[in-house]
């Protein structure tokens, strides 16, 4: 029998008379209000990393495959859409979808105002559910193959800008390279979308691919590039540099960091902020800890007298206190599972605390809760806390049965 465990039990009665109760009761406070924090802390910030990603790439995909040049403008050289890879890289593991695109920069006119967007073509092989996702008013307009159709789908921030409402009409004029001269060209809105990214909202504009072919005097098998889709976004680096090796010297693959690296520096700054909060609230845990174990040993003095008159080994009654403390540390990770999950939870499907978008791309705090995750803290600040009062209850070590009984 493990008596170590049997005394540790016996010493959790609850007597009005100790003086070590409020701070058992403080310390698994303590604990509970530490993993709080870090269930949130971590659930909120891998939650907005995750809606980020997937917004951006929603937008711009993955991987995205261009001439290989150095012109770095919105309208990148034509490469044909007959290649070897179209569309058969969309059998290959790890990529759901592939399809083509066309930019072509311009300017909007209407009676007061004029702006600059970029008119992004896509084909018959567009994935529109991103946009559906995020679509705010209207429809989105199919595209053939054959024929070419003037429907288009505009931001909200072009709409409120511009007052443009849906089933107006839309000048736009283009400059043409050859001729030196714009060229005008009329669409009709028949969606209005909202991404939350200034860099997607505050410029481009969907139309069928035809438009931009015509504009560019390109030949109807010409386009600017393919637009890769991933299963999951942390494949991102293998899979482009994969990519790269099927498409030949003449194309090159870009990821989506490469493309908006100040979002992903951004986001990734977000981990360091994480750990440092993991580490204080594990930190202040401990320490409140082994403020209490100190109190417990001291008050019990008396008890590890006698013990150790029985022959007791030191390390055994040690053992006693530790067990004692584990149990503390466990009734604070309790409490603090079922607050940090619930408030994770109620935040999750309540969507109670909101946030700028103008500032944060996101309309409410997000979070992504998972199972990993909660284990591993859990984990953590059980071993952590643990480890953290082997050093204190080597007091135990220093109480002699003759000073403890006669302190009695």
């Amino acid at each position: 029998m493990n008596y170590e465990l049997f005394i540790a039990r016996h010493l959790r009665r609850k007597d009005p008379a100790n003086i070590s109760g409020p701070f058992i009761r403080i310390a698994i406070i303590a604990i509970a209000l530490g993993l709080v924090v870090m269930i949130l802390a971590v659930s909120i910030v891998t939650g907005f990393q995750k809606e980020i990603r997937e917004k951006i790439s929603g937008f711009a995909a993955h991987v995205q495959i261009t001439s290989y040049d150095f012109n770095r403008s919105f309208e990148a050289a034509p490469v044909r859409a007959g290649q070897d890879f179209y569309p058969s890289m969309e059998e290959l593991e790890g990529i759901k979808h592939i399809q083509v695109f066309a930019n072509k920069a311009g300017i909007i006119k209407t009676e007061d105002q004029i702006e600059g967007i970029v008119l992004k073509g896509v084909g018959s092989d567009y994935d529109w559910s991103f946009i559906s996702d995020n679509l705010l008013a209207g429809r989105i307009f199919p595209v053939a193959d054959s024929g070419k159709t003037d429907a288009v789908v505009v931001s909200k921030t072009l709409a409120d800008k511009l007052e443009l409402n849906l089933g107006d009409d839309l000048r736009v004029y283009f400059i043409d390279k050859e001729r030196k001269a714009p060229r005008g060209r009329k669409f009709q809105i028949t969606g209005i979308y909202e991404t939350g990214f200034e860099e997607v909202d505050q410029y481009f504009v969907l139309a069928d691919i035809a438009h931009v072919r015509k504009l560019n005097n390109w030949d109807a098998d010409q386009v600017a590039g393919f637009e890769v889709f991933l299963d999951a976004f942390e494949s991102v680096g293998s899979m482009r540099d994969q990519i790269n090796d099927m498409i030949g010297y003449d194309l090159k693959a870009t990821s989506i960091k490469e493309r908006y690296p100040q979002i992903f520096d951004w986001l990734e700054l977000q981990d360091i902020n994480v750990v440092v909060i993991i580490v204080l609230m594990i930190l202040v845990a401990g320490i409140t800890m082994v403020s209490a174990l100190l109190v417990i040993i001291l008050e019990r003095a008396n008890m590890i007298g006698i013990l150790k008159a029985l022959g007791i080994r030191t390390w055994s009654v040690r053992k006693i206190f530790l067990y004692q403390s584990v149990y503390i540390i466990l009734r604070g990770l309790f409490w603090g599972n079922v607050f940090g999950i619930g408030l994770a939870l109620l935040q999750k499907y309540g969507r109670i605390l909101p946030l700028p978008q103008e500032s944060y791309y996101i309309q409410a705090v997000p979070v992504n809760l998972t199972f990993e995750a909660i284990l591993l803290l859990n984990a953590m600040a059980l071993i952590i806390c643990t480890v953290m009062l082997i050093v204190p209850s080597y007091i135990v070590s220093k109480i002699t049965p003759i000073k403890a009984i006669r302190w009695d």
